[in-house]
């Protein structure tokens, strides 16, 4: 007898989609019939859509941060909220700092992640001391244990790596088949605008977009391109905000170049007019992430790209900050200039309703993409497929039961993360997610998470099919 059936769902895969039912047993998927079969447990799904579970492929928990800053979500809050989202599997950043040995970091994230996580999840690295005994052999050797992907940034003062050391990377990352994800923004060009700025007494939050233009991400962009070409190794270009970066990737894509491109909800949902504020005052801080939202012109950009493929994935890059600290007086001089606003807003619970709303029910992309985009395609970017991903048999049962008719107004008091806010407060959605199902558990439904803490396992990882597997 099945553990679990799931009847009357219209299900949706990133290629297709049918009626039939899902029969579930020990956490995996059965089969998929017409009619499955006896279960100890029957859901009916009449009028819904029964998709992979989300994928997360960029968020940030309990990251260290430094300067009196703390980061709003931990492993238990970040995947609780998560799991509200239709997330099943969400990737957070083990970070480096400078001095540190890699598996000293990924020990420690593993003991903060222990036993407090509602949903499935794997580590990135962060690189940003990438000395000889790192290169040599503590990367390579935690490739080859599963974290076959990290990140590099080509910005911030204890995060960038030079040309030289990126070039470094990059060939271990081809040598060893790691998925390499670039932050692109140059930081030379992004220390000259904060500091002309400053010097005229812009200091608002607002400046932070006028400090980090296009021109800077684009810039970047195309050098951690040619990096790439010259190393031959696969990278995914993330968080693109706008059409001059996105150029790029495309320049790239067209000449058959393993270039692969995330965006985020930011940049379909907010514009840099946000960051000012109710009259260029503190509020704006609440908007404040890298690269900024920009213009209308770039939000019509990026659907372009979510349609014709320049982008491959979307993310949120979740990285939550309490409004409240930087307001008052725990984080170092974020009232005096807008360099100290600590850096990312939060997003993790609305980043499928979003993409849903925006882009499916205003007709903008498929079903099939929309899947594509926030399952199959991360899970097969970052070593995950076929066990994630997708609905198929012998994949885990991972599914979010999808309402496409119910209208949504995105409030703070909805979500369950432990920050003060949402950067998408009062916006009005079409689709929403009522039910979350991991590994043929239900973790949360109508409105209430009900998976243990600890649900949750870590995901050993495979080699991204960017590499040809």
């Amino acid at each position: 007898m099945l553990d679990l059936a799931i009847r009357n769902a219209e299900i949706v895969t990133a290629a297709d989609r049918i009626r039939a039912e899902i029969g579930i047993r020990d956490g995996r998927i059965v089969s998929i019939a017409e009619d499955v079969g006896d279960a100890k447990e029957e859901i009916d799904a009449a009028g819904l859509l029964a998709l992979p579970g989300g994928i997360d492929a960029h968020v940030h928990l309990e990251q260290p941060q430094g300067g009196g800053v703390v980061m709003a979500d931990g492993f238990e809050s970040g995947t609780r909220s998560a799991a509200a989202g239709g997330n099943t599997t969400v990737m957070p950043f083990a970070l480096q700092q400078k001095g540190q040995s890699l598996r000293d970091v990924v020990q420690a994230y593993h003991e903060a992640a222990d036993g407090k996580c509602h949903v499935d999840t794997s580590f990135h690295l962060i690189i940003t001391d990438p000395t000889p005994q790192v290169l040599g052999q503590e990367l390579p050797a935690l490739v080859k244990a599963g974290y076959t992907s990290f990140k590099v940034f080509m910005t911030y003062d204890d995060m960038v790596l030079n040309d030289a050391e990126l070039l470094e990377v990059f060939d271990v990352a081809r040598r060893e088949k790691a998925m390499v994800m670039v932050h692109a923004e140059g930081y030379d060009a992004i220390r000259y605008m904060a500091k002309r700025l400053e010097e005229a007494g812009k200091t608002a939050p607002y400046y932070h977009a006028e400090s980090r233009p296009q021109s800077v991400e684009r810039e970047a962009t195309h050098r951690a391109i040619s990096h790439a070409e010259l190393t031959d190794v696969p990278i995914t270009i993330v968080h693109v905000s706008g059409r001059d970066p996105m150029e790029q990737i495309q320049w790239a894509k067209r000449r058959g170049m393993n270039v692969w491109a995330e965006t985020c909800p930011q940049y379909i949902a907010l514009t840099a007019d946000d960051l000012k504020g109710l009259n260029m005052d503190f509020e704006g801080a609440k908007y404040v992430c890298s690269p900024p939202p920009r213009d209308s012109d770039s939000q019509k950009a990026i659907w372009e790209g979510l349609r014709d493929g320049t982008f491959d994935i979307f993310s949120s890059d979740h990285c939550p900050f309490r409004f409240e600290d930087a307001k008052g007086k725990d984080v170092e001089g974020a009232r005096t200039s807008f360099r100290w606003v600590p850096n990312g807003i939060p997003g993790i619970e609305t980043r499928m309703p979003i993409l849903f709303s925006e882009g499916v029910s205003k007709g903008r992309i498929g079903l099939e993409r929309f899947v594509a985009l926030t399952a199959t395609n991360p899970a097969k970017l970052f070593g995950l497929y076929p066990r994630k991903g997708s609905i198929a048999v012998g994949a885990d049962a991972d599914i979010t039961l999808w309402d496409p008719e119910r209208e949504v107004t995105i409030s703070q008091n909805l979500m369950h993360h432990d920050c003060d806010y949402t950067p998408y407060e009062g916006l009005e959605v079409k689709g929403w997610p009522v039910r979350t199902i991991l590994r043929g558990k239900t973790i949360f439904a109508e409105g209430e998470v009900m998976g243990a803490r600890d649900a949750g396992v870590y995901l050993e990882r495979g080699t991204s099919q960017a590499f040809g597997g």
